[in-house]
């Protein structure tokens, strides 16, 4: 979906993603349930090419996995700059916003 090659679930919801995002499942931060050690957890964001130096707001597909994104990040101390709550289903929802489609 984040490629925009699998159609999205939510009904008025279009496959994409939001211009310059990242895509990092959540479920890589993680091992059995717990997150990673700190060292594996820059690795996974360096392997998705996010720099946790910059500036991270995280997004889902409604807010709510986003906040393991955001708790990795605070456990390498640096803590996303936001969290979208509304996330893919309030922008990729609304006909106004830009998508980008393809990897990131």
């Amino acid at each position: 979906r984040f490629r925009g090659e699998e159609p999205e679930p939510r009904p008025g919801v279009r496959p994409g993603h939001m211009p310059g995002a990242r895509n990092l499942h959540y479920a890589a931060l993680l091992t059995d349930g717990h997150l990673k050690a700190p060292d594996a957890l820059r690795a996974v964001f360096a392997e998705n090419g996010v720099d946790p130096d910059r500036p991270i707001v995280t997004t889902c597909g409604s807010g709510v996995t986003a906040a393991i994104v955001a708790l990795a990040l605070d456990r390498l101390g640096r803590p996303a700059r936001a969290l979208y709550d509304g996330s893919w289903s309030e922008w990729g929802g609304d006909p106004s916003r830009p998508v980008a489609t393809g990897p990131a």
